[in-house]
């Protein structure tokens, strides 16, 4: 695997020294910053345009529709979507929508089909768009069907995700927008090869930021999560890299404590970390020993305070590991399993009274310390693509 960067046992062994020292990497100033910006329709409407219907963001993990004819459906910011895996072994993304009078093509959230047939005349289209039949067409008059198809937003699968961009009038390079060093941090990890094992999506009534600021945040987990997290990871440590519009960070699980009074030498100490990539504008991939984590995050087409989180566990195939597949299941349920009741018990509550916070008439201003690096940076990126017309 390409080292982008400080090599990793050299990032390690800073987060070790932080440890020791009681310190952290740190932005270079503290950052105000208005409530409104979680609760003004007129901001979550830019953020609609100018973020997700200009960029790319990761929408599924290739391995969810692995034949010709899996679908999914999704609600995304600006449009509802179909992703659909063609013949040729690529993925377009269409506008749920019939090109006759508008009905929704297709309600289940999954599948596998030849074609999709609108429920409300019968009017059919190929899995790659294009019109196929118009019922009854002998009394329907002349028309040319040659542009009627359904309308493609861009897409590419790449580093074994599924980016979709918002708009059909733009234009999708993942490569160009990951940037040279995070594109080959993400291709070293080889993410095709694996598959979801779990995905699920959650819709709550909080802003999106306020999700994504919460799973690139080192600072909380002592306080917010005393009998979970902070049980194996340490609080307010991190050795942090930035890349412009995507960062990574190293924070220490709390194996790593014997090294602290004692000199580790040359081994490596990997397993002792977990290593988070925060990739522009929405999601957080959470690097562990022995699988990945997938976090996205998404707003509400119309309201501020609501948004789409969707997480995935993203884990080697049986075939690939040493386990039998009774005691693999077992393995990945039980992880996904405490995500999820850490997320319901701890994040979840406690996100949602943030944004109640948010609404007060005079909230005032508020303020990211040089501490929260990753947070930082996730609004100064926000911050440039919203400057943009």
């Amino acid at each position: 695997m390409t080292e982008v960067g400080a090599p990793r046992e050299e990032r390690i062994r800073r987060a070790l020294d932080h440890l020791r020292n009681d310190t952290t990497d740190e932005f270079e100033h503290i950052t105000w910053f208005q409530p409104e910006e979680f609760t003004d329709p007129a901001v979550a409407k830019r953020e609609r345009d100018l973020i997700f219907g200009r960029v790319p963001s990761i929408v599924a993990h290739g391995s969810e529709i692995p034949r010709a004819g899996d679908f999914f459906t999704l609600q995304m910011p600006r449009n509802n979507i179909i992703v659909v895996r063609q013949r040729d072994g690529g993925v377009k993304t269409f506008v749920n929508l019939c090109r006759h009078r508008g009905a929704l093509l297709e309600k289940e959230e999954k599948g596998r089909c030849r074609l999709f047939s609108c429920p409300y005349h019968r009017w059919s289209y190929d899995t790659d768009g294009s019109l196929r039949t118009i019922t009854r067409d002998n009394t329907f008059g002349e028309t040319d069907t040659t542009n009627m198809g359904l309308v493609e937003l861009p897409t590419e699968e790449r580093h074994g995700f599924i980016w979709v961009v918002d708009d059909a009038n733009a234009e999708i390079d993942v490569a160009g927008w990951l940037g040279e060093e995070m594109d080959t941090i993400v291709a070293g990890y080889d993410l095709g090869s694996k598959i979801a094992f779990q995905s699920e999506g959650f819709d709550e009534p909080v802003n999106w930021k306020i999700m994504q600021d919460a799973f690139l945040d080192g600072y909380h987990i002592q306080y917010a999560h005393p009998n979970t997290a902070a049980k194996h990871i340490h609080t307010n440590v991190m050795a942090f890299e930035d890349f412009g519009r995507h960062c990574r960070f190293i924070a220490p699980r709390k194996s790593i404590d014997r090294w602290i009074e004692e000199d580790p030498g040359d081994r490596s100490l990997a397993k002792d970390i977990t290593e988070t990539h925060f990739l522009l504008p929405n999601s957080t991939l959470l690097r562990q020993p022995d699988h990945f984590q997938l976090l996205t995050f998404r707003p509400h087409p119309t309201d501020p305070q609501r948004c789409r989180m969707e997480m995935r566990l993203i884990v080697p195939p049986v075939a690939e590991t040493e386990m039998t597949e009774e005691r693999w299941n077992r393995l990945w349920t039980k992880n996904w399993e405490i995500l999820l009741a850490v997320l319901h018990a701890e994040d979840f509550p406690l996100l949602r009274d943030s944004q109640h916070g948010m609404t007060s008439a005079n909230a005032g201003r508020m303020v990211l310390g040089q501490n929260e690096v990753a947070n930082q940076v996730f609004r100064r990126e926000t911050q440039k693509l919203l400057a943009t017309n």
